[in-house]
């Protein structure tokens, strides 16, 4: 089993859902993300969801977009995501990967599973690769024992949702609301029917991402989901920080807030 499901399978028997904290690689700088991670690991964060900047993210929302334009203006290339994840990795804490798919292609798809394994990372997460496009990963990522995570939405069809999962290992990431990335004043009412309907298709974990930005909406998506996803929310500590020092600790009391949340009520699995 992966070192996710392993994580998935801890938080269960502890009776939480999981926090996945996402970080895009290299903002503020290779080093500053590194930091941020890693504070995140020790302030409460399960899992650590490591982006890979693209200049065309189709899927985020304007905090994440301006984290990557920071990071790819800094020269980060995604040999240094690599680096990254081997760094974060170091602290225990399982290291996934979301990235567009262009990437990839251009490092060369069963090099960077090698390379992704190499470093400590358990998978991707990918957001504009659909399984009937994927069969280049799907036998990297067999050839090379990392998980792979495609996303479902509120519009997906129960045909979709059964098969998008049969090619899942690891967790499904459910996307709570339609639109792109940010933290919002309320969580989606569509999440949980969601992952409802997830439950009658598979028995993988169920992550809910998009739009979690406080404790207690983490507590609240953490009463019918067995992870809670957070990005922007963590990412906007570092942006709106006058410096590193000053943004780490506001990333740190944010994740500690969203771990206590996870915590507070128990998955519903």
């Amino acid at each position: 089993m992966s070192r996710i499901g392993v994580a998935f399978d801890k938080a269960r028997a502890d009776g939480r859902a999981v926090l996945v904290g996402c970080m895009p690689a290299g903002f503020p700088t290779v080093e500053g993300s590194i930091a941020a991670m890693t504070a995140m690991v020790e302030a409460g964060v399960d899992v650590i969801e490591v982006e890979i900047p693209y200049s065309d993210p189709v899927m985020d929302g304007p905090v994440i977009q301006k984290a990557s334009d920071i990071a790819l203006a800094g020269g980060v290339r995604t040999a240094d995501t690599l680096r990254i994840v081997e760094a974060v990795a170091a602290t225990g804490a399982p290291v996934v990967t979301m990235t567009y798919w262009n990437p990839i292609e251009q490092y060369g798809v069963d090099a960077f599973a090698r390379d992704l394994a190499a470093a400590g990372g358990t998978g991707l997460i990918t957001p504009d690769l659909i399984p009937e496009e994927a069969d280049e990963w799907l036998a990297a990522s067999d050839a090379h024992g990392l998980d792979r995570t495609f996303l479902v939405s509120p519009s997906s069809t129960d045909a979709r949702l059964r098969m998008t999962v049969e090619h899942c290992r690891g967790f499904v990431y459910a996307t709570a609301i339609m639109g792109v990335t940010g933290a919002r004043s309320q969580t989606s009412d569509a999440a949980p029917v969601l992952v409802s309907r997830l439950r009658e298709v598979t028995e993988l974990p169920v992550g809910v991402g998009l739009g979690v930005g406080t404790g207690a909406q983490a507590a609240t998506v953490a009463g019918y989901a067995d992870g809670v996803i957070v990005g922007s929310a963590l990412i906007r500590r570092l942006l709106d920080a006058p410096d590193l020092g000053t943004g780490l600790t506001a990333l740190r009391a944010l994740s500690a807030e969203l771990a206590e949340g996870v915590r507070t009520v128990g998955s519903g699995a």
